[in-house]
């Protein structure tokens, strides 16, 4: 998963669209699939079998890609950090600050009264369908890896409430983030699909949402009640007492109102930003100028930090210690996702997006199924959803222009792209990383639970993307 589109969006999507100019396949082609693949096997056997530290596996498997891949030797180190630095400086930082939230929640006590409430309400076997749903809502305006800093504690202490495996309540958490970061604007991949291939904003917002509602259902609560009965993770006994602490010395735990503002002021700026870049046509203007800054995720979570701090009422050096102690359960996560993204960046360096674009130009689907192959393709290659989105897109593009698949609703298309980019989460994505950490599972078990129910969201909402397909044009 990646934080945002960045600036890499319009040089990718020239790309993608020379590819799809140029469609001959040759034999740097299969070498270049060749080589994805046995850099991701390299990690699964470091990892898995040889029992090296993620980190570092990661490294070694991006260096092979990168040499075997055929980036010039006064490159590679220079595109590994880069992919190094791109995650950290997005996802690092986030995970940090939602770290240090996450930690003055739960030490207020507060996160454990609105944990309560939750489960005295919907019931403990309920319980999944209220996690869907919260993470559907707190991930309206989220990237995926700010809704997740922040679901983590609430995933900690409704799992301590109602007890079994994690990922009973985690899973359906994840699905409801994960559907809206890949087929739901405003985040960065969706809004970059439909740009591309021209399609109405409100109509792919609507489309989207009933997409998003029953493949969230079937990968959250169904999938995840099923799973959690077949793996058991083990969640870092270091991040399950930061995140189940609960007892305050002065009593002075917040109120269910006071914990839920804390939570979703970072969501409500994100929001407004949002409604400011749709309704306002003046990019120039200063209240988007503004709300760019406030609004981007790092701004917004330090401005929640900054809001927990005050109306939670810690004294000032209780609240640095706090803050302080959020961060060292953490540094092993932020290694990791950090070498994920250099494993990314050398999957990308290599121009296997291009050689995918290749493969599916001249196949004789239906343009939606394409659509959703192409994503699949380079989701599965470089690791990330939203490259996956902007590659695919840009590869589709001129296909459907050229008047193929007429009748074929641009909406849904975007859609498609967008499901594709969701498919099978594995070890070139830091989401995969950071799920893993998070949890507590090696990597057999993180398979099994979130690539499993990434693979389901993708596979179930192209079916009802196909099936929409039918009667929308």
């Amino acid at each position: 998963m990646s934080v945002s589109a960045g600036p890499i969006s319009a040089s990718l999507s020239q790309a993608a669209a020379a590819a799809v100019k140029n469609t001959a396949w040759t034999g740097h082609d299969t070498r270049l699939i060749v080589v994805a693949l046995a850099g991701i096997a390299l990690v699964v056997l470091l990892t898995a079998v040889v029992k090296i530290h993620p980190f570092l596996a990661l490294l070694v498997g991006g260096l092979f890609v990168g040499v075997a891949g055929g980036i010039p030797a006064d490159k590679l180190i220079s595109t590994l950090t880069t992919g190094v630095g791109g995650v950290l400086g997005n996802v690092g930082v986030v995970v940090a600050l939602g770290a240090m939230l996450g930690k003055l929640l739960v030490d207020s006590g507060g996160a454990d009264r609105l944990v309560g409430a939750i489960v005295d309400r919907v019931g403990e076997k309920r319980a999944p369908w209220a996690m869907v749903l919260a993470a559907m809502v707190v991930g309206i305006p989220m990237f995926f890896e700010v809704g997740l800093v922040l679901m983590i504690p609430i995933i900690y202490l409704v799992w301590k409430r109602t007890g079994g495996s994690i990922l009973r309540v985690g899973i359906p958490a994840l699905a409801g983030l994960s559907i809206l970061h890949g087929l739901i604007p405003p985040h960065p991949g969706p809004l970059v699909a439909i740009s591309a291939l021209h399609a109405d904003l409100g109509t792919t917002l609507l489309l989207g949402v009933i997409v998003a509602i029953p493949t969230a259902v079937i990968a959250g609560p169904l999938y995840g009640t099923w799973i959690a009965g077949k793996v058991h993770p083990h969640p870092p006994e270091s991040l399950a007492r930061q995140y189940t602490l609960t007892e305050r010395e002065d009593g002075e735990t917040p109120s269910v109102w006071t914990t839920l503002s804390v939570i979703l002021l970072p969501v409500a700026i994100m929001l407004a930003k949002t409604v400011v870049d749709v309704a306002d046509d003046d990019a120039k203007s200063e209240l988007h100028r503004v709300m760019d800054f406030i609004g981007d995720p790092i701004m917004a979570l330090v401005i929640g930090v900054a809001y927990a701090a005050l109306v939670l009422r810690f004294g000032r050096k209780q609240t640095s210690d706090i803050m302080g102690a959020a961060l060292p359960p953490i540094a092993g996560i932020l290694l990791i996702i950090g070498a994920g993204g250099g494993f990314k960046q050398m999957l990308v360096g290599t121009g296997i997006a291009d050689s995918i674009g290749k493969a599916a130009d001249h196949s004789h689907l239906s343009l939606l199924l394409l659509a959703w192959l192409i994503a699949v393709g380079i989701r599965l290659a470089t690791g990330s959803a939203t490259v996956a989105t902007v590659t695919a897109s840009g590869i589709i593009a001129p296909i459907a222009a050229s008047g193929t698949g007429s009748g074929t609703s641009t909406a849904l298309l975007a859609l498609a792209v967008g499901s594709g980019s969701l498919f099978l989460s594995h070890v070139n994505d830091a989401g995969f990383w950071l799920v893993k950490e998070f949890f507590g599972m090696d990597v057999k078990q993180t398979f099994k639970s979130w690539s499993a129910m990434e693979t389901i969201l993708s596979s179930v909402s192209i079916v009802v993307i196909l099936i929409l397909g039918t009667v929308v044009h």
